[in-house]
């Protein structure tokens, strides 16, 4: 579709057009620093950052980005990105996956006002989220305005699915206590970060308009941007929130492959099988298919993985956590002897288990290592999972 046509059919208006046409007064005749990649676009794929350079009432002093940079260029993950310069708006660009995931005075020295404007995916261990935390603290100590540029939740706002993260397994891929699946925008956990967990910042979110809860994100006729280099796809936005959990694993999640997060496999398994045995458990929304493939970097790398990629034909029904839990067991039983988890380290966090920080617990893996019933801890979530619904109605911007 031309972008003038999808611009003409637009239904949502994102915080950054928002914080310009109607809010302006956050921003007008200050300094301005903006946290930011590729996907931080308008309706038109004009790109934030020229936006705030471009308006003669702006002075943008400074660009921040988050994991893989600000220019997203850095293809894996836990792979650091060095600061530098961006010649194209003569200011510099400070990385917040560096030796520092937090702001440092000297890079807010010259700010009145920090814009947040990142696209997050709707997963508790996606890491924006957490820098966009982490400046909120610097932004308090130092005492700097933050304004939240909010984006739609590429999987709706409703659902609320898995267990919910524990003070002991706390990480850069998981800060505070929600759940795998949390059903806000980045602009609503803004609020509930800041007033619930104490980060005590001087807050403006410029909401969206005309998105609404039940949205996915096809529905918001906004562009897609890749938000980072493994989710290249809404489609891998919607496995995303269980299927991270293989990153826990030895499993390959497709990484070095088209489809990262949809192809699930290991050179010990036959996807044949492994599929059979997963259509047999009848899981709401989903089939899935037999695939072999061969990573073309990180886990197996050259070598042919037999496994499967779910395909989900009802995303309203599909319950992408209790899929992939179910999936993690399944491997397990196809072939126990080569089902391994991965070792430390794991995004700064040298001792704990990778699948333990991803999960929010040690429930998961206790629970396959001794094979105990999968249905009870898949159980165990709604208790969690209803207090969420609870603990994040306040702070709830759509309706």
């Amino acid at each position: 579709m031309p972008i003038s046509s999808a611009v003409e059919r637009q239904t949502v208006v994102p915080g950054i057009e928002r914080l310009l046409q109607s809010h302006r007064e956050l921003v007008a005749g200050r300094r301005v620093g903006l946290v930011c990649n590729p996907a931080s676009v308008d309706a038109k794929l004009r790109h934030s950052a020229d936006r705030l350079f471009e308006d003669p009432e702006i002075k943008l002093t400074a660009i921040f980005g988050p994991q893989h940079g600000f220019r997203s260029d850095l293809q894996d993950n836990m792979i650091e990105t060095p600061h530098g310069k961006d010649s194209r708006r003569n200011v510099p660009v400070f990385s917040l996956y560096s030796e520092t995931r937090e702001p440092t005075a000297d890079m807010l020295r010259d700010l009145d006002v920090l814009v947040i404007d990142l696209q997050d995916v709707g997963t508790r261990v996606y890491t924006y989220v957490y820098t966009m935390a982490n400046c909120m603290r610097a932004a308090a100590r130092h005492g700097v305005r933050v304004v939240v540029c909010d984006r739609p939740n590429p999987v709706g706002g409703d659902a609320i699915e898995g267990a919910t993260l524990q003070p002991q397994w706390t990480s850069f891929v998981g800060q505070f206590p929600i759940p795998l699946r949390h059903g806000m925008t980045i602009g609503e956990l803004a609020r509930l970060f800041n007033e619930t967990f104490g980060l005590g910042a001087t807050l403006d979110v410029v909401p969206l308009e005309g998105w609404r809860r039940s949205m996915y994100f096809d529905e918001t006729r906004l562009p897609w941007v890749i938000p980072s280099p493994n989710i290249p796809t809404l489609d891998t936005a919607v496995v995303y929130p269980g299927a991270v959990l293989f990153e826990g694993t030895m499993l390959s999640e497709g990484r070095g492959t088209t489809r990262p997060f949809e192809l699930i496999g290991a050179p010990w398994i036959d996807g044949d099988r492994l599929s059979d045995a997963m259509n047999a458990r009848e899981l709401p929304g989903v089939h899935f298919r037999s695939v072999f493939f061969e990573p073309t970097f990180q886990k197996h790398a050259r070598e042919t993985c037999g496994g499967c990629q779910p395909h989900v034909t009802d995303r309203q029904a599909f319950l992408p956590v209790r899929t992939a839990v179910e999936l993690i067991e399944e491997f397990r039983k196809q072939n126990p002897s080569r089902f391994a988890w991965r070792q430390p380290p794991y995004e700064y966090e040298l001792e704990k288990q990778p699948i333990d920080l991803l999960y929010g617990n040690d429930r998961l893996r206790a629970t396959i290592d001794n094979g105990q019933d999968m249905n009870a801890l898949v159980a165990s979530w709604r208790l969690e999972e209803d207090a969420f619904r609870r603990l994040r109605e306040p702070f709830l911007l759509y309706r």
